[in-house]
């Protein structure tokens, strides 16, 4: 990964998504399929924020195959 603002560990729902190269309804499909155990675990979110590990793993898991690079 590259472009990790320093000191920065957590990121928003549109930095996430832009960093993987998606939409924000893309990436809340992401975490639909490969994180919640079901629809109610995602409604009950009010934001939604991101570590790089994170994005990492949705990246992985997106099937893109690419290493997202992370907006400052």
């Amino acid at each position: 990964m590259t472009g990790l603002a320093p000191g920065k560990c957590e990121y928003t729902e549109a930095e996430t998504a832009l960093a993987l190269g998606i939409t924000i309804e893309e990436l809340r499909a992401l975490v639909r399929t490969h994180v919640t155990a079901n629809e109610e675990d995602l409604n009950n979110v009010a934001v939604m924020s991101f570590r790089p590990s994170d994005i990492l793993m949705l990246g992985l898991l997106s099937g893109r195959g690419l290493i997202p690079t992370l907006p400052d």
